[in-house]
Order: C-alpha cells, then sequence, then structure tokens
C-alpha cells in the first residue's frame, strides 16, 4: 500500500514523517500567559496539539515552547508555528517561514 495516501485514496501531503509525541508545549499568544498543550504527533515541519478549550483560528501565528525532559534537567525549545487547522480537540501548526504564512491564509 502507498504510504502517501489514506484509505479514503486521498493524497497525504506531509512531506516529513509523522512521530507519536506527548511532549508539553506551551502556546504562547500576544497579550496572554501561555497555554499548557501536549503534543499527539511531531515531524520536522510540524506539530498536532491537543489544545481542549482552546481556539487556535487558522493563519495565526504563534510562539511554542517545548519542554523536554533528560533526567532532571527540563530543555525548553521554542519554535515559531502559524495554525493550519483547528478543531474542538486541537489544532495542527507548520513550523513558521514565510511561505508557510502565506499557504494558510
Amino acid at each position: 500500500m502507498d504510504t502517501r495516501t489514506n484509505k479514503a485514496t486521498s493524497i497525504d501531503r506531509r512531506i516529513t514523517a509523522r512521530h507519536r509525541s506527548r511532549t508539553t508545549v506551551y502556546v504562547a499568544l500576544p497579550g496572554t500567559k501561555p497555554w499548557r498543550c501536549k503534543s499527539i504527533n511531531i515531524s520536522a515541519r510540524g506539530v498536532y496539539l491537543e489544545t481542549e478549550s482552546l481556539y487556535l483560528p487558522r493563519g495565526l501565528i504563534v510562539q511554542l515552547v517545548f519542554t523536554v525532559r533528560n533526567g532532571d534537567v527540563v530543555h525548553l525549545y521554542r519554535r515559531t508555528a502559524v495554525v493550519t487547522h483547528s478543531s474542538d480537540q486541537g489544532a495542527g501548526l507548520k513550523m513558521y517561514t514565510p511561505s508557510s504564512v502565506a499557504a494558510c491564509r
């Protein structure tokens, strides 16, 4: 079976492979304190977050702070991302580049 298509035969447009992830990610919106979420899956170019009651409109640019524990040390990794899709369950975000913003609007 072609791994670039799903059961409904639509084309999977992802360029990089997704990996399961349960990392804590803080979403920083302008003018508010960071909102804690959990990543569901992640790739080199994007992440899907379980957002609970946080609504993130498509095209919104946000700051992400990933927390990664290594023994007693917690590493913080900051990335800028743009929301590509959002629902009651979660949101898909693409790591920010100027062209990624244009594609989402």
